[in-house]
């Protein structure tokens, strides 16, 4: 009896360990599985990129010329025969430009984006401080605090180089740049929807006047003093589809406020933002999504170099 229970704990025990050495390998096996898909979407997002950037250079203001894209065209629907990738176009021009902002704008637009009057009249100071020359080589206030941090630095005091410096801001959050989720309606019925981040509102190349109509968004028309009604009339009018040059001034109308601060043109600088997903062997799309962006500015096809990177983004 003694050697048969024996026998019966060893084999429970080598039974054991052939369950968990099983499921070892299939976890690691579908770990490397989707490490691979992972690779593989990255590339098929990179080469929606280039050819988003083709069809940029070849864009002209006619559907007939190029089916490919117009401007006003919010995005590139490519396809390729590994997957599908959707490509959002956004230029530059649609945000507003962080070096020459005046501070109220920067606290309107802050205050738009959820943020509290005091906290938001702060990080514009801040903001502020950050672009502008010390006063008589002085530290101020917010150089002092970023000497007490770990690891301590100082400001540059002078032109934002890079958008994702606004990180390193008195005051600025990884949501407040990012964006994040909110929880909206009542509580039987509610869902998240996605709160709009700085880097969406605001870049070193953006405009100071005219902002693009296909991409602009509600906050920063808000912090140029567009009227909630208008901002709501060109919101509903943009989820209708693409607003084309030949649009616009159907869509500005006899709007004091829209007229003047929207616009529709061929732009030299674009976010492009490409998000893929592979082709399984049935054809049906995979549900891993892979994004990639890239800051680029065009300078024309027959040009050379035809463009240039200024920021590549592997995880967009």
């Amino acid at each position: 009896g003694s050697a048969l229970l024996a026998v019966l704990w060893l084999s429970a025990a080598l039974s054991a360990i052939a369950f968990s050495v099983a499921a070892g390998v299939r976890s690691e096996t579908e770990r490397v599985g989707n490490s691979e898909e992972d690779v593989r979407a990255y590339y098929l997002a990179t080469a929606a990129i280039n050819r988003a950037i083709l069809h940029l250079q070849w864009s002209t203001n006619s559907a007939s010329d190029n089916p490919f894209f117009i401007p006003g065209q919010p995005q590139m629907a490519l396809d390729f025969p590994s997957g599908f990738t959707m490509v959002d176009v956004i230029p530059e021009t649609g945000k507003l430009n962080i070096n020459t902002a005046p501070p109220q704008s920067l606290m309107n637009l802050l205050g738009a984006l959820g943020v509290g009057p005091d906290q938001a009249f702060q990080i514009a100071s801040a903001i502020d401080d950050w672009r502008k020359p010390a006063i008589n080589n002085q530290p101020s206030d917010f150089d002092q605090y970023y000497l007490a941090q770990i690891p301590s630095f100082q400001a540059p005091h002078a032109s934002f180089l890079d958008i994702e410096e606004l990180l390193s801001v008195a005051g600025v959050t990884p949501d407040l740049f990012y964006g994040s989720w909110v929880r909206v309606g009542d509580a039987d019925r509610s869902h998240l929807a996605p709160r709009t981040g700085l880097r969406d509102c605001v870049s070193v190349y953006g405009s100071a006047v005219a902002f693009d109509a296909a991409w602009v968004e509600p906050a920063v028309l808000a912090a140029a003093g567009v009227s909630g009604d208008a901002i709501q009339n060109l919101m509903n009018r943009r989820s209708a589809g693409p607003i084309l040059q030949a649009d616009l001034p159907a869509v500005t109308g006899d709007d004091p406020d829209l007229a003047g601060k929207l616009q529709v043109a061929r732009h030299t600088i674009y976010t492009l933002r490409a998000t893929a997903r592979l082709r399984r062997p049935d054809g049906s799309l995979s549900d891993l999504r892979r994004t990639v962006a890239a800051l680029v500015k065009i300078y024309g096809v027959n040009a050379r170099p035809s463009y240039t990177i200024l920021r590549w983004y592997d995880r967009g």
